[in-house]
């Protein structure tokens, strides 16, 4: 019987370090892009969708998972979703409380969607082409949710990018109780968990890039989003090699 390949990677500690890593990116990317470089919203967009189509058509080409190619996706869709919620806000007036209504309310419709088809919202069994166009789906309004839930608690109500980031960890923290203590559902505790690292990396985007007038540490959009594509690259590489040893180990074994 041919072993079923899993497109996504197992959820370990280095998932959830990635994936914070990558929203904050996220954010500080988009900011650079369109506000540093003068680009603007609208053509950062159009420049990072069609980057983002570029790397789900490989993504899509591929029948297992690779790190590479898996966490440029997720980092391009995390992007594209802060550029999507931006272009909402700042360019069609849309409130922040709306925007984070309506992207929930899709993502739930994606959820109900998925599972009458496929019986399951497991991240585990991510192995044909519709179960993955879903997923990246949900991720893509994950990351717009996210990012109206973090500007929302952090500029809006006046909270502040540190507390922020502290009330968003908190509640990762319970989730992870709930899982671990509490016998959560696991695929419900990983969406949800999912959910909140998007704000949770947004604050910690916009407490290390902001100026500290506006209450960051004034590393700035391009120090910031320089250091964590590093730290990002360093462990997806490592991440590679991993999942290489053990076929080079039978390999040495058979000769």
């Amino acid at each position: 019987m041919q072993k079923i390949l899993n497109r996504v990677p197992e959820i370990t500690i280095y998932f959830w370090i990635i994936k914070i890593l990558a929203t904050t990116v996220g954010e500080t990317a988009a900011d650079y892009l369109s506000a540093t470089l003068n680009l603007g919203l609208g053509t950062t967009s159009y420049i990072m969708g069609s980057l983002l189509l570029i790397a789900l058509f490989n993504q899509f080409r591929l029948k297992r998972y690779v790190p590479v190619s898996y966490w440029l996706v997720v980092v391009l869709t995390s992007i594209v979703g802060t550029l999507i919620t931006d272009r909402l806000v700042d360019e069609l007036g849309v409130s922040l409380v709306t925007t984070a209504i309506v992207f929930g309310l899709a993502l739930s419709a994606v959820f109900v969607i998925w599972y009458l088809r496929e019986k399951t919202l497991a991240m585990h069994s991510i192995h044909t082409a519709p179960r993955e166009l879903f997923y990246w789906a949900a991720i893509l309004l994950t990351f717009a949710l996210g990012t109206s839930a973090g500007d929302l608690l952090a500029e809006t109500s006046g909270l502040g990018y540190a507390m922020s980031a502290l009330v968003f960890g908190a509640f990762i923290a319970i989730i992870a109780a709930g899982y671990y203590y509490l016998r959560m559902n696991g695929v419900l505790a990983f969406w949800i968990a999912y959910i909140l690292t998007r704000p949770l990396g947004a604050s910690i985007g916009d407490l290390l890039s902001q100026p500290t007038e506006n209450g960051g540490l004034g590393w700035g959009t391009i120090g910031t989003s320089i250091v964590f594509l590093c730290v990002i690259l360093s462990l997806v590489i490592y991440l590679s090699l991993k999942q290489k040893r053990p076929v080079l180990s039978s390999i040495d074994h058979r000769d």
